[in-house]
């Protein structure tokens, strides 16, 4: 099974697991200017784009999405809030127009499997998947790369979960 475990948020990441490989895509994002003020979106064209380049709109029974379940938390802004979801609810339109199968995964779910005995910061996902995927470190060496290294633990939670729980 080739999986493709998604962080959606605007700095979040795309990684695709396929017959062995891993590649990870930063989530693709415009600057907009609204007036005076520069705002990032998400870029829909590229995002579909680096979907489709995964084979995963050709056979999607070959591929299985692992997509974070985001939620608001106490203390966010209104429109952070109002981006996360527009995020989650662009990926879950994406991956059911193509017809994809996916799981939506809790961080909480990701990150007890995922992050035993570490701890919780933003930093500590991307430790631990630089430990489980050595070869791929150089694509995980700037604390900006959490977002890829969440998008690699979701994948790999649900690879084990695929394998020894059968979802």
């Amino acid at each position: 099974m080739n999986i493709i475990g998604i962080d959606p948020g605007l700095d979040g990441a795309i990684c695709v697991m396929e017959h062995g490989e891993v590649r990870l895509y930063d989530v693709p994002t415009l600057e907009v200017r609204r007036g005076k003020k520069k705002k990032r979106e998400y870029n829909l064209a590229e995002v579909t784009d680096i979907i489709r380049k995964t084979g995963a709109t050709l056979q999607p029974f070959h591929f299985h999405v692992a997509l974070e379940k985001v939620h608001s938390m106490p203390g966010q802004g209104v429109a952070s809030m109002f981006s996360m979801g527009t995020g989650y609810g662009m990926w879950l339109g994406i991956i059911a127009a193509y017809q994809i199968p996916y799981t939506l995964i809790t961080p909480q779910a990701w990150k007890k499997e995922m992050m035993q005995g570490m701890g919780k910061e933003k930093d500590a996902s991307r430790q631990r998947a630089i430990q489980l995927f050595p070869q791929i470190a150089d694509q995980l060496k700037l604390k900006k790369h959490h977002g890829r290294a969440d998008a690699l633990l979701i994948a790999e939670y649900l690879n084990r979960s695929l394998i020894y729980k059968e979802i």
